[in-house]
């Protein structure tokens, strides 16, 4: 087994403050953990979890307290989370602070044990993860534990006394265990033996999909679809609001289009549209009944007014299932899967039948309609010829789709002029906490130079210790440098910010606006920016990434980024400065003040992107789209197996593209790394191959985001072959007035 694996803490919460503590057990059997004044510390009545046992001294030798009652952020063999339902009692997972800081963190991994039982994590009170129901074989989000069946079996306990799940492992199974994480991942981790580390067999959330009520109300969400269109309504409906989705904000869901005719059951003219393999919608608020059969759920749904869906509830037994579960309210969370469930989707006739074919028009119509148009089509070919049409094309905003509006707020953030006032914070973000001046004082110790850790062209950034969230780094806009611009960016980079959750994305934590100071406060990251292992001096640091570490960070990196296009966001600034790396060197991309639209410099009218990752169409003309964002990529994938700078040598991309036309793989690897395995040497071969892609002269040559990640975790996805690529293009572009060398939470500008 591995060495560092930590599966229960006792006073994760109340560390000694000294180097003296006694663990005794007291006369009533409990375990006491007392500090060298003999206070007690901890003792087994705290919700901790562990595997510890206490047992009765007499001949019975039975448990009177065990660690398996009180879970942390471990789940292991023979544990359960769940409630009591005599005492109200709650076992649930909670993730630590930090890799290194067992207290107690943001995310929670409960059984919801109304409706039908289903798992869902909160991040406070707030869901945004969701396995689907229980249907006596796994849940219908989680399709993957079916193919674990051979190594775990799985329990779902519902009874008079408790609703509780949990697993054993098979004999001869490798050792596993399902973690909460700090960044509100859960993950089923396998040892492997051979290689001696943990592998990751499942993840949740695992797609964007997977964020919680991702499409809103009766809204469908496909991850297998293009990143511009995840969602969908289903059957029967349309977007609540057209012009929301067109922006892609789609979290107001969709709504009916023909009224269900709701008459005494009898006569009532609805049926239903089955719609197979789905996550089934949230059950928190659905009846159940597990004695009829499904023919009688139909029956009863058609039968009451408030039945929008129903569904099996068992389908251990084969068949379509038994037993009934019906939703009365607003179908949330419904995603397709690999091997889902039938849901049954109550719609009005008319909805249910055959489209009508269109209708003809009369010839004086058509004729009416097309002269007019063909002109219009004219005009518009006339105008894309012109000379104001390429002065037009400078100024706009060219993206795939419109990007996402995430709410009024930031379409307040996005529209701050050069000449105007930044927006009120405490009116636009008044859901994401601020934290006072005073308290940022404290912790920087009154931005004390002994806590720099990063220097930018705007801002200062400062190690912390922040009451309420640990280690910390603030970043502190300078003073002088504060234009209306620059507090236009940093308005919109909290808006941002306090919308994202995702394992590769930094987090924000809070915000400080006081007097004339404009702070944001980050989770610290430890390990500092990407570009000191792969560009630094220091070749100790250098070799600390092996080629598996590389290839980890490029697929976390493209993972985070193919996130953010669906939320029709565009980083613009990709670069290994703005890539951080935490405890575990997962990386997590920052720096999201210039993100989505288009910036222009207002004293010297230059593009806010640094050189070397600039895309041909941004730098010549100004057009921006996703494809900007994945040409940075394949640079930085470039650099991260190279360790070269592309901005160092101009004909870089020509260069590496000779390279692997010729087969010299090892020309385009890193020497300080060492040389790799033949298995890794084929995966490097492939990742080059992917980056070559990605760096296509013409935008529509460059695969998409989610293409890129298909690429990068699927050897069975056929390459096409890249053109060689240009020699570096925005020379003359000027470059952000940072090092990138800097360190900190969020690469500034």
């Amino acid at each position: 087994m591995s060495e560092d694996v930590v599966s229960w803490v006792a006073n994760a919460d109340r560390p000694l403050t000294d180097a003296f503590g006694v663990l005794v057990i007291s006369g009533t059997g409990s375990l006491l953990l007392l500090d060298s004044s003999g206070q007690v510390v901890w003792s087994s009545n705290l919700l901790e979890s562990g595997n510890l046992v206490s047992r009765d001294g007499n001949a019975s030798g039975a448990i009177t307290w065990q660690s398996f009652d009180h879970p942390s952020n471990t789940l292991l063999p023979g544990m359960k989370i769940g409630k009591n339902l005599w005492t109200g009692e709650e076992w649930y997972l909670t993730s630590w602070r930090s890799a290194d800081d067992p207290a107690t963190g943001n995310f929670r991994y409960i059984t919801d044990t109304e409706g039908v039982p289903q798992n869902v994590m909160l991040d406070g009170g707030k869901r945004i993860y969701r396995t689907g129901p229980w249907n006596g074989l796994w849940f219908s989000g989680v399709t993957e534990m079916g193919t674990y069946s051979d190594m775990f079996i799985y329990r779902l306990t519902s009874s008079p006394s408790e609703i509780t799940y949990g697993y054993v492992a098979k004999a001869g199974t490798p050792f596993s265990r399902l973690v909460l994480t700090g960044d509100g991942l859960f993950r089923r981790l396998v040892w492997d033996t051979s290689s001696r580390a943990w592998k990751i067999f499942f993840q949740g959330p695992r797609d964007i999909c997977d964020q919680y009520g991702r499409c809103g109300a009766f809204g469908l969400c496909n991850a297998s679809a293009p990143s511009t269109s995840f969602c969908s309504c289903v059957r029967g409906f349309s977007p609540a609001s057209p012009m929301q989705w067109k922006m892609r904000d789609t979290s107001n869901g969709c709504r009916r289009n023909v009224t269900l005719d709701c008459g005494n059951g009898i006569s009532t003219t609805d049926g239903f549209v089955v719609m197979q393999g789905v996550k089934l919608p949230d059950t928190h608020n659905a009846s159940v009944d597990a004695s009829i059969t499904l023919e009688e759920c139909r029956t009863r749904c058609l039968a009451n007014c408030s039945c929008l869906a129903y569904a099996p509830l068992d389908l251990k037994g084969g068949g379509t299932g038994t037993g009934c579960i019906i939703w009365r309210e607003d179908l949330m969370d419904l995603r397709l899967v690999d091997g889902g469930q039938s849901l049954y989707l109550r719609l009005a006739k008319t909805e249910l039948g055959e489209p009508q074919p269109p209708k003809s028009f009369p010839t004086g119509i058509v004729i009416g309609v097309t002269v007019p148009l063909v002109i219009i089509i004219l005009a518009l070919v006339a105008f894309w010829f012109s000379p104001w049409r390429r002065r037009w094309s400078r100024e706009r905003i060219l993206v795939d789709n419109p990007p996402r509006v995430l709410d009024n707020a930031s379409r307040v953030v996005d529209n701050v002029a050069p000449d105007s006032h930044p927006p009120n914070l405490a009116l636009l973000t008044t859901s994401f906490p601020a934290v006072g001046l005073p308290a940022v004082v404290q912790a920087t110790g009154n931005f004390s130079e002994a806590n720099i850790i990063g220097k930018g062209g705007f801002s200062v950034i400062y190690k912390g210790e922040l009451d309420g969230y640990g280690t910390v780094a603030v970043k502190r806009l300078k003073q002088d440098s504060l234009s209306e611009k620059i507090k236009g960016d940093y308005a919109r980079e909290i808006v941002l910010m306090s919308r994202f959750t995702h394992a590769n994305l930094v987090k924000l934590l809070c915000y400080c606006q006081e007097k004339a100071e404009c702070i944001l406060v980050y989770e610290f990251m430890r390990n500092r920016s990407l570009n000191l292992y792969i560009f630094g001096e220091d070749s100790s640091l250098r070799s600390l990434l092996n080629w598996a570490q590389r290839v980890k960070i490029i697929r976390g990196i493209a993972i985070g980024l193919e996130w953010l296009h669906g939320e029709g966001v565009i980083h613009r600034d990709l670069k290994p400065g703005n890539i951080l790396l935490n405890d575990t060197l997962e990386p997590k991309i920052a720096d999201f003040g210039t993100a989505k639209p288009l910036i222009e410099d207002p004293t010297n009218q230059t593009l806010v992107q640094t050189a070397g990752y600039v895309a041909p169409e941004y730098a010549g003309e100004g057009t921006l789209t996703y494809k900007c964002d994945v040409y940075s990529f394949g640079v930085v994938l470039l650099e991260i197996l190279g360790g070269k700078r592309k901005k160092d040598e101009p004909t870089f991309l020509p260069q590496v593209w000779e390279s692997w036309k010729q087969c010299e793989i090892g020309e385009l690897l890193d020497p300080q790394v060492g040389e790799p395995e033949a298995e890794a040497f084929s995966v490097l071969a492939r990742c080059i191959h992917i980056g070559l892609l990605c760096v296509q002269h013409l935008p529509e040559q460059r695969p998409a985001m989610p293409e890129v990640v298909a690429m990068l975790t699927n050897t069975g996805v056929q390459l096409p072959m890249p053109s060689k690529p240009t020699a570096n293009i925005g020379a003359g572009l000027q470059a952000q007035p940072i090092s990138d060398d800097t360190p900190g939470p969020s690469r500034t500008r």
